[in-house]
């Protein structure tokens, strides 16, 4: 890390993930990129040891903000108000990157005027492991799901024009819907096919405790925060519906027709003459008091 004033600022949001932020800061600690700053936001810790840790820490280029629980959205926003990087690349406090995430993805950004966003392939680790497979880049696909993973790097100045993460995501995405908003200023995606990024998997994530009504609130929220975005693109909407009720319509006649070669089964081997027999011989161990076993019991 350099006292040169810093290119690149690491957002780092951190609630009750003391245990593992000193893994998330060593790995861009060790990015062959410089100068690079790293922003942590307690948001709020309610943790005793997260806490101790965070009113102490104490390392080259890095700072500590102490917030009030808002929000991962607020809490970079916040961290984001006080960065002097050029470019910005948030990281979850129990994430890592690689070492030459910021040597790959700086240039592409410093080179591309064009290009709003740049992220990589990415791999899981903690309570999972292996890929963490999103599908790759494409416009309009990401008006229907999100594809562009939340540790990204992105220009400060895109940030000030969108006017930050909205905060009103309530079930998370904030990332998902900044992403759009990105793209709303007409700027390209570009996708670095190497895992630079590693996801740690914990028990009883926010993904994990989504319900279905969750998804219904999040897409509603997205689409009222992007009303123009949308509706520009109204038709990709609907071809989405259409094909998804012509899979209904396919999957249901599919399941008709199975249970109908089904029966036909069944009832050709309950009127078999070997079925009959064996049901018999089912009646008799029953009344001799011998032993039932699972095929046996098929036959009641």
């Amino acid at each position: 890390m350099s006292n040169s004033p810093p290119i690149v600022s690491v957002i780092m949001p951190c609630f009750n993930q003391g245990q593992f932020i000193e893994e998330a800061v060593e790995s861009v600690i060790a990015q062959t990129f410089t100068p690079v700053e790293i922003i942590i936001i307690n948001d709020g810790s309610t943790d005793i040891e997260t806490v101790r840790l965070l009113n102490h820490y104490q390392k080259p280029n890095v700072s500590v903000i102490h917030t009030e629980n808002r929000g991962p959205s607020a809490a970079r926003n916040v961290g984001i108000q006080q960065a002097e990087g050029h470019y910005i690349l948030p990281v979850d406090a129990d994430d890592r990157i690689a070492a030459t995430y910021l040597e790959k993805a700086v240039p592409i950004l410093a080179s591309q005027p064009e290009i709003g966003i740049v992220y990589t392939q990415a791999k899981l680790f903690g309570a999972k492991t292996g890929s963490f497979d999103l599908p790759p880049y494409q416009f309009p696909d990401i008006l229907l799901g999100n594809m562009i993973f939340n540790s990204s790097l992105y220009r400060k100045a895109d940030w000030e024009k969108v006017g930050g993460y909205n905060e009103n995501m309530e079930y998370g995405w904030e990332d998902y819907d900044f992403w759009l908003s990105i793209l709303e200023l007409g700027r390209d995606v570009f996708r670095i096919p190497e895992v630079l990024y590693y996801h740690r998997e914990v028990a009883h994530s926010r993904s994990e405790q989504m319900t279905q009504e969750h998804w219904v609130k999040s897409y509603a929220q997205i689409f009222k925060n992007h009303p123009q975005l949308y509706a520009d693109h109204i038709d990709i909407l609907f071809r989405e519906l259409v094909e998804l009720r012509e899979n209904v319509h396919q999957t249901h006649s599919r399941l008709h027709t199975t249970q109908s070669r089904l029966n036909t089964v069944v009832s050709t081997v309950q009127s078999s003459k070997t079925w009959k027999v064996r049901k018999r011989w089912l009646k008799l161990k029953q009344w001799l008091g011998m032993t039932v076993d699972v095929g046996d019991s098929l036959l009641s």
